[in-house]
């Protein structure tokens, strides 16, 4: 386990270094990935004993070139994660097991693969790259709660501002695939695009249209507040921001 004083000093000197890259265009970022490999020299299966620890950065444009395109999803016939596995880390391998799904999404129309527990198949988890939210009627927040999700940054920021900041009803519970039909808006959390909203879910046969169709208006006010914090034009109550 890297340290997490020395990770951050590792990270804000990093950032430094890197200043001239960082855009400052509305959208843009500095996309920053923390990741540690083993490194020590065998062969054989086991685990390593020693480790580098790496920070890989780029700058990238506006995550949606065009605007904002509400998502169509499917739900996945294949399997992403195993009970008592290991989907709630943020592993190569774990990505690995989607790979062949979203090619295979992608040439039949789909944006993304939405993945059922393995065991039941009967409960929602996780996208093949990205956590899930949900809007209730009432105008409540709802995630998938399970063993096998992995449990994102920005999933846990978005709830903690809509339960502490919106004064929402934000919750992390099993979600059945039979209650697909009941929510009003839908989007997809991950790093780069804060929330995806979705528009329109297969499941075998039968499409359904969440909400709209369109982004909601709280998976909109949930992304400004958010990305707000992250630029710097809203007040940041949560002690979440670093400025260098």
């Amino acid at each position: 386990t890297i340290p997490e004083d020395l990770a951050m000093e590792v990270l804000t000197t990093f950032v430094k270094m890197e200043q001239d890259w960082t855009p400052s265009d509305p959208g843009t970022s500095l996309y920053l990935r923390p990741f540690m490999f083993g490194s020590n020299p065998v062969i054989g299966v086991k685990p390593a004993t020693e480790y580098q620890f790496r920070i890989f950065c780029t700058p990238v444009g506006p995550y949606f070139k065009g605007g904002v395109k509400p998502l169509t999803l499917r739900v996945c016939d294949f399997d992403r994660a195993a009970p008592r596995g290991t989907g709630h880390i943020k592993a190569g391998l774990n990505y690995a097991m989607s790979l062949y799904n979203i090619v295979d999404a992608h040439d039949n129309g789909f944006d993304e693969n939405v993945y059922l527990d393995a065991a039941t198949h009967t409960t929602i988890e996780e996208t093949g790259g990205a956590n899930i939210i949900f809007v209730t009627k009432d105008g409540g927040v709802v995630t998938p709660k399970s063993g096998t999700i992995l449990p994102s940054i920005t999933r846990r920021s978005l709830m903690v501002v809509a339960r502490d900041y919106l004064g929402l009803n934000a919750e992390e519970k099993v979600i059945n695939k039979s209650e697909l039909d009941s929510f009003v808006e839908c989007g997809l959390c991950g790093t780069a695009a804060v929330i995806s909203p979705v528009g329109k879910l297969r499941f075998k046969d039968e499409v359904m249209t969440i909400g709209s169709g369109d982004i909601g208006s709280l998976t909109q006010k949930l992304y400004d507040f958010i990305t707000g914090i992250q630029w710097g034009k809203v007040d940041d109550p949560f002690g979440w921001r670093v400025t260098l």
